[in-house]
């Protein structure tokens, strides 16, 4: 019996995995990826995480991970598919067929990226439809891109994609940007990249690859030719294993405040996958930090 298990290998869950550590609890963190540190991996460079500016996301990452270890915290490769409460207690199952009984869950899982859900947009994936910049940019060197997206992602990935394509279409279905302002006029000062507001991909087309888009602006539809397509057009939370035991929002994401408390006594949730206004790498190791005093308190309650 844990006292607890954390779902998930992110920030989020690699700082409950620290505290829980130094708080002298038997945890255990369930990563879905053989050493894995979250979707911060996929980010090319971090400025915003106090003391380490300039980190590409995989080094980041990878020294929370390292911390953690260091403390002899105990991963366990695998998905978890279910949690059942019992009684006081939970059991998570996993999806090679083991199982886990823990008092308490911090559910930290994160989000999956949205997608376009046009035509192309299947049939191509992996062959000119990418969700990771980061991943795929130098794949594109003196190629044609599009970017689908108004947030920091898109925006960033516009940026990145402009190093190595000698052309990038930013495209944003409505009038105005949602990302910070620096980053803004940083890519409306990059030459080649191309913003079109107010636009929408309607179709991917190709043969054997991604040939062109159709572009739907203000209700005129026109084809570009592009290589590649890089999808970035917001995030999905991967709370579906908690829908019938904790309170959720209209989109998915799992209510709690700063200190983690879900509606279910005994399973917190941190990171991403939480209501919150900001999602960042800082906000994560913060609701690791609180999640783990959380679950101490409940735990003092029920032992």
């Amino acid at each position: 019996m844990y006292d607890i298990v954390i779902i998930g290998s992110g920030p989020a869950g690699l700082s409950s995995a620290i505290y829980a550590q130094r708080a002298g609890l038997k945890a255990v963190v369930v990563e879905k990826n053989y050493l894995g540190t979250g979707q911060i991996a996929e980010s090319e460079r971090v400025d915003n995480y106090p003391g380490l500016y300039g980190e590409n996301g995989f080094d980041l990452g990878e020294k929370f991970r390292s911390h953690a270890e260091s403390l002899g915290t105990e991963f366990i490769e695998g998905e978890a598919v279910k949690i059942s409460k019992n009684t006081t207690d939970y059991s998570i199952e996993l999806d090679n067929g083991n199982s886990l009984e823990t008092h308490t869950v911090i559910y930290a899982v994160g989000t999956e990226r949205r997608k376009l859900q046009v035509e192309g947009e299947k049939e191509f994936s992996g062959r000119g439809v990418s969700y990771c910049a980061v991943c795929d940019a130098a794949f594109y060197k003196d190629k044609i891109t599009a970017v689908a997206g108004g947030g920091d992602t898109a925006l960033g990935d516009a940026a990145l994609l402009s190093k190595f394509a000698k052309k990038v279409y930013l495209i944003h279905r409505r009038d105005k940007f949602r990302a910070n302002k620096t980053l803004q006029q940083k890519v409306e000062n990059i030459s080649n990249v191309e913003i079109l507001l107010n636009s929408q991909i309607k179709k991917i087309n190709g043969s054997n690859k991604v040939e062109s888009i159709t572009v739907d602006k203000n209700g005129a539809e026109t084809e570009i030719k592009v290589d590649g397509v890089f999808v970035a057009v917001g995030s999905v939370p991967n709370s579906a294993i908690l829908k019938d035991l904790v309170e959720v929002d209209n989109n998915g994401y799992i209510v709690a405040n700063e200190d983690g408390v879900t509606s279910a006594n005994g399973i917190f949730v941190a990171g991403d996958v939480r209501t919150k206004k900001l999602r960042q790498v800082v906000t994560a190791v913060s609701d690791g930090a609180n999640c783990v005093l959380s679950a101490e308190d409940y735990l003092e309650k029920i032992k």
